[in-house]
């Protein structure tokens, strides 16, 4: 007899458990959530090159306490590593282009290396324009504003400032007087250096600082056009005994546009917090202490070269006003020069001027 009996249904498949998708999902976003602070305490090192030694005081008082700030004030994640006297290669020309094209991170340099790119620039350093450091740092940061941006807009510019004025430092002719310029050689940092100097009657040598002071020894050139700040640390006052100023609180013949410049992608790439600290010490903030800096040099360097026994001589009021009448040309010249570039050399002239002269 059949069997009544119903087979028993198969139990039902069991449903895959949701908990390991769900342990996936919340490790996923924990990991998530890791990622979030670790983007944010992004970390750099900033390479950051020069044209001179590490003792200078632009490096040692200017760059490096900047770089001290942005590192304490980023909790430690913005560094600096440095690289004076041209390390990465090539020469002090070539500077804006390494900073362009990342090479280095952070450059100091001077615009006037690169001869007429950065013609608008160029006015700050007309003769007689700038009597000292502090206030022509600023004067030249606030033209920079107004009228040089746009040459610059290829870096992030974090200073544009101006060494205070260069003057003349020879090794075994003194110069009492204008005419004792007739003919010397001498180093010149830039184009418009070059161009008053040749206005003076002397004859301008370009060569990158670290020639200068052996030159000057092996009498390949009388001697150099220069800012104070910097005799002592190159050794200039070893080689030189002749120095001339002019006039307390006049202008000097001419001086020298410097600038800290960062590659702009480096800048841009940062999160906005570190551009906010970099902001913070840059600019103007920058610009004041460079310029502090370079009047407190100055200062040191002149009381050094007369307790080595060294001379300074002050040019005369009516030595001025010979240099002025000689050097007129040189402001004709390059007005007419910029104005074919499109640029209002006049006004320029005379707002770079206008700014150097203000309180």
């Amino acid at each position: 007899m059949k069997s009544t009996r119903q087979p028993t249904p198969a139990a039902p498949a069991a449903r895959p458990s949701r908990k390991p998708r769900a342990a996936v999902l919340t490790l996923a976003a924990a990991l998530a959530a890791l990622a979030l602070p670790a983007a944010h305490a992004q970390e750099v090192t900033l390479k950051v090159a020069h044209f001179l030694p590490a003792n200078v005081s632009g490096h040692q008082k200017v760059l490096v306490p900047w770089c001290a700030d942005i590192a304490r004030d980023s909790q430690g994640r913005i560094a600096c590593q440095f690289y004076p006297a041209m390390q990465l290669g090539g020469t002090p020309a070539q500077l804006v282009d390494q900073v362009k094209n990342g090479v280095a991170d952070v450059v100091w340099t001077v615009p006037g290396y690169s001869a007429g790119r950065f013609p608008a620039i160029e006015a700050m350093e007309l003769p007689f324009v700038i009597s000292d450091a502090s206030r022509g740092g600023l004067a030249t940061w606030q033209y920079y504003q107004r009228h040089a941006q746009k040459e610059f807009e290829a870096y992030k510019v974090l200073a544009m400032f101006i060494d205070g004025g260069v003057t003349l430092h020879t090794g075994r002719k003194e110069i009492k007087a204008p005419a004792d310029i007739e003919g010397l050689k001498l180093r010149a940092p830039g184009r418009m250096a070059s161009k008053t100097l040749a206005a003076l009657g002397g004859q301008p040598v370009a060569m990158p600082p670290a020639q200068m002071t052996e030159a000057i020894a092996k009498g390949v050139v009388d001697g150099a056009m220069g800012g104070w700040e910097f005799v002592p640390s190159t050794k200039l006052d070893e080689v030189t005994r002749f120095h001339v100023d002019p006039p307390a609180g006049q202008p000097f013949p001419v001086a020298t546009v410097l600038t800290i410049l960062m590659n702009k992608a480096k800048y841009e790439r940062l999160p906005d917090d570190l551009k906010a600290v970099i902001d913070k010490h840059s600019g103007e903030a920058l610009v004041v202490r460079a310029g502090r800096n370079w009047d407190d040099e100055t200062e040191a360097a002149r009381a050094k070269v007369l307790a080595g026994g060294g001379k300074i001589h002050r040019f005369s009021e009516d030595d001025m006003r010979a240099m002025r009448a000689a050097t007129a040309k040189v402001d004709e010249e390059w007005i007419a020069e910029v104005s074919r570039k499109g640029l209002d050399g006049k006004a320029l002239a005379a707002t770079a001027r206008e700014l150097a002269a203000a309180p």
